[in-house]
Order: C-alpha cells, then structure tokens, then sequence
C-alpha cells in the first residue's frame, strides 16, 4: 500500500508521539494508520503538507467537524493564522462552541503545544476527537423511527374533524344575532391559531428528522470509508 505524506511523515515522529489527554501510553500503529486514513479522507480547503503545523491554528479541526455536522461549525470564523494569538483564539473558540457539543476536552496546556506545533501531540488530539465523532455518528434507527412517529401524530392533529352540524342545519350570519356571529368568529380564530402551532411543530420536527438523515449518511459513509482501509 502506498504511503500518504503524514504516514511518511508518521515514521519520523513515531518515537516522540505519546498519548496525552489522561492516556499515558503510545498509540498503537494500528491506531496512527487509521486517524492519518481518517484524515486524508476529508476535503481540506488547504494542502496537507506538516500534521503538527497544518493542524496548529485550527482551522482544518474546525473543518474536520464540519464535514460530519455541517450545523455546528461555522468556518468562516476560524481564521488562518501564523500568529500564536489567533491560533489560540481559534482553539478557544471550538473549545467553547463545538468540542462542548461532542463532549470533548482539550486542555490549555495542550493547546499551548498544538499552536507551538510540538511535534507528536496533534495526532493524539485527533484520535480522541475521531472517537467522538464516530460516538455522535452512531446512533439507532429507533430515533428516525421515533420522529416520523412525531411527524405523524402531529399530521393526525391537523385533520379537520367532521361538522357537528347537518348541512340543513346551517345557520347563515344574517340569521344569526351579533353575539352568536362573534363567537363563530372567536372559534374559528382559535382554530387557527391552533392550527398554526401545530403547523410550527410540524416543522421543528421536519427539520430534526432531516439532521437525522444526514447524520446517518455520514455514518454509512463513513462506515464505508472504513472498509475501504482493509
């Protein structure tokens, strides 16, 4: 199998690479080939050309997550840096709005080392942030089920019931006194109203069942990207 420039790369900082994170151990061989495959497979919107350098300022982290949950990153907001400052202003800034959303942890003083680009701590980070993302990725069917089950039931509440009243029995407004007309009125604009709020669910639903989808197609990708390792 050919080797990819951060495999390359691998075999130089092999003897430096120790698991940090509260993991005190190398990681396996196994292990590095499967984070740098992981990582030559996502669409960078730069080349690839140093693990500990590419990844110092964020910006393809940031890229990483994104590519898996589009809805939680917004890229424009991590800014390609040199400057120590702004790297750590891109970490500081997925540690506060997305690693808190996938329940991952990156210590200040791992972070001084990312930035500084020491060689052999970035691809432990990845590691750990890979696992979390396949964890976020794998969820049952039962869920989707359970929103379209939702979608449903909010679709049975719209139907609109039968008339209680018979045709022949219809009263027209000009038989009607001024207070009966008013409180046809009132009802038929509760209906509405309840109608719209349903309608409202109806959508926030909609919308949770599609992130739903498009998770679960990351997921079979995914799944598929990993076959394609053996």
């Amino acid at each position: 199998m050919k080797q990819t420039h951060y495999q390359t790369e691998l075999i130089v900082l092999r003897s430096e690479m120790c698991m940090v994170l509260g993991m005190d151990r190398l990681l396996s061989e196994k292990e590095e080939r499967e984070t740098l495959t992981w990582i030559d497979k996502i669409p960078f919107s730069r080349s690839k050309k140093n693990v500990s350098r590419d990844f110092s300022d964020g910006v393809m982290v940031a890229e990483i997550v994104k590519h898996y949950f589009p809805k939680i990153v917004e890229v424009h907001n991590y800014i390609a840096s040199c400057k120590t400052q702004q790297k750590r202003n891109n970490w500081n800034l997925l540690k506060k709005k997305v690693f808190s959303k996938l329940d991952f942890y990156v210590s200040e003083d791992m972070v001084e080392k990312i930035v500084s680009s020491t060689p052999g701590v970035i691809l432990p980070v990845l590691l750990l942030l890979k696992e979390k993302i396949e964890k976020k990725l794998t969820f049952s069917d039962v869920e989707i089920q359970k929103a379209e089950a939702e979608i449903v039931a909010e679709l049975e509440k719209m139907k609109i019931t039968e008339p209680t009243v018979k045709p022949h029995q219809v009263i027209y407004f000009t038989e009607m006194s001024l207070s009966a007309t008013r409180q046809v009125i009132l009802e038929k604009e509760l209906q509405i109203e309840e109608l719209q709020d349903i309608l409202k669910n109806l959508w926030v639903k909609v919308s949770t069942l599609e992130e739903l989808i498009q998770l679960k197609d990351k997921r079979i990708e995914h799944l598929t990207s990993l076959s394609e390792m053996y």
